[in-house]
């Protein structure tokens, strides 16, 4: 379960200062520049302070609280909604298995079961959202299962920092984590070269290193277009909407 700040655990601006450097909060300023009310930058802030501190912490609750004008129980009812804001320091590498419905049937919880002995220790095996090695050093990885990952047409998938492998099995998922372990990164069979979490959770909050690089890559598989290259080949086309069709009447504004 995730940490929930106690009585007294709240930092003071000081605090929250020293934790982000003068490029966080410009960045901050540009994130919040976006939006016509600043309380909706919450999502990407959030992101950018994973971005800095490989987590959620107290202190990154308090510095968005304090650019976005919110108080620190807004913010962490929104960090402790979504799962993809973590409360606690993570690896190099998020390493999240499919294990909803689909996947499951084609072998995802066989991959989840053997990246957890495989990345376990002393007999032990990983949890999740549990992290092996030191958060943030090279070859260090956090495990979690994740629910639909929207590619039931390539399951059993599994994503490391949110790119795509498809096709798995224990054993080739294995290797992956074994690759990333010796501090490799190799390529996802979709998208953009592999990087680290910390990378892609500042490319999140709207930032780029090199955006043609991190655009790059076939974001489709050959499975994914079938239907729409059958349609092409065979004239198919949706009906259109009919001129006289029954709609519901649009509510009056209040």
């Amino acid at each position: 379960m995730a940490d929930l700040p106690r009585p007294g655990d709240e930092p003071t601006p000081t605090d929250t200062a020293r934790a982000f450097d003068e490029l966080t909060y410009q960045r901050a300023k540009a994130i919040i520049g976006r939006y016509p009310q600043s309380r909706s930058a919450l999502l990407p802030m959030l992101h950018l302070v994973q971005s800095v501190q490989g987590h959620v912490s107290q202190q990154g609750i308090s510095f968005c609280a304090e650019q976005l004008g919110l108080s620190t129980a807004e913010v962490s009812a929104v960090a402790t909604f979504y799962t993809m804001y973590k409360r606690r320091p993570g690896g190099q590498h998020l390493v999240s298995v499919c294990t909803n419905t689909l996947c499951a049937a084609l072998g995802g919880d066989l991959i989840y079961k053997k990246l957890c002995d495989r990345l376990g220790s002393d007999g032990k095996p990983l949890g999740h959202e549990q992290t092996v090695g030191e958060p943030g050093a090279t070859g260090s990885i956090t495990l979690e299962h994740a629910e639909c990952l929207a590619a039931c047409d390539l399951g059993p998938v599994l994503q490391v920092n949110y790119e795509y492998y498809d096709n798995q099995t224990p054993q080739s998922a294995a290797e992956l984590v074994d690759a990333l372990r010796r501090g490799e990164k190799p390529d996802p069979t979709r998208g953009a070269p592999l990087t680290d979490w910390r990378t892609v959770e500042r490319e999140l909050a709207g930032f780029f290193d090199d955006l043609p690089t991190s655009a790059a890559g076939n974001s489709a598989a050959d499975e994914t277009l079938v239907g729409a290259r059958l349609a092409e080949t065979n004239g198919w086309t949706a009906p259109g909407m009919p001129d006289n069709a029954d709609l519901p009447p649009v509510p009056e504004k209040k």
